[in-house]
């Protein structure tokens, strides 16, 4: 995953009169926090926020006042603390797309011995909802639920990308050239070759980690986000031959998903 920038520019919705900029601004300061950055100080928050240290400084403690930080003092760092994972356990257990989604993936692993997940869109990233790992051998990295990947390396953010309307798309592909001018060109062309994929077969397919090929396909219903199902497999035969083994099944997972997420979140299932 790329480096955080060092300074995050102000999103425009902090100028929103129907918004509240404090909230907002607070909920930045959250997001700061990844994996491998369980503890940030007022001045890390401000560079990956693009917020003033003041401005940090009086938020982090509004923060641990309602109890979603804790304070290091001897460090002078904070931390999310525990009710931020109760949140997370909220969402969880009370979606009606996981209830319905999730058994379909776990058969579908246990079947192939393959690995299934679920991701939705954040900002400029995937961010897995659930995550089913049963392939024989046994990859050297573990996907859990909240763990994010590059949208525009994976097959799940490429197939996002073939989703997604296109003013979203361009200001994607926009930030991604920015951050990759190096390699931009010959991004693009995989990026491009993966969209038309996903609107000739249905799906795409991408190995970015070594040995690793994953397939992904949009899972579109009205008046919800964009979901995107992806298989996997830990492999050295290459692109075209996991293809043929898994199109079908990860298309016909699709499906079954479908079907399943319209009787449970819409109403008279339509």
């Amino acid at each position: 995953m790329p480096p955080t920038p060092s300074k995050t520019p102000r999103r425009q919705h902090y100028e929103d009169p129907v918004v509240n900029r404090s909230l907002v601004r607070g909920v930045e300061i959250l997001r700061a926090f990844r994996p491998g950055a369980d503890q940030l100080g007022n001045g890390e928050i401000a560079e990956r926020t693009g917020l003033s240290r003041a401005t940090v400084s009086r938020l982090t403690q509004t923060l641990v006042e309602c109890g979603l930080l804790e304070h290091d003092r001897s460090r002078r760092t904070y931390r999310l603390a525990t009710p931020v994972l109760s949140l997370a356990h909220a969402m969880r257990a009370g979606s009606p797309v996981l209830g319905a989604v999730a058994p379909l993936m776990r058969t579908l692993a246990e079947k192939m011995r393959i690995n299934v997940g679920l991701a939705s869109a954040d900002r400029e990233e995937m961010v897995y909802l659930e995550s089913f790992r049963f392939n024989r051998k046994v990859a050297l990295r573990s996907v859990v639920a909240g763990q994010r990947v590059p949208m525009e390396l994976t097959s799940l953010g490429r197939a996002y990308l073939a989703a997604v309307d296109g003013a979203q798309r361009r200001a994607l592909l926009a930030q991604f050239r920015r951050r990759r001018s190096a390699d931009w060109n010959a991004l693009r062309e995989e990026i491009d070759a993966a969209m038309l994929s996903v609107h000739e077969k249905g799906y795409c397919a991408a190995s970015w980690q070594p040995e690793v090929v994953a397939m992904a396909t949009p899972l579109v219903l009205p008046d919800r986000p964009i979901y995107i199902l992806n298989v996997s497999v830990r492999t050295t035969a290459g692109i075209a031959a996991t293809e043929k083994q898994l199109a079908v099944p990860l298309l016909s997972l699709r499906e079954e998903a479908k079907t399943a997420l319209l009787a449970a979140v819409m109403p008279g299932g339509a």
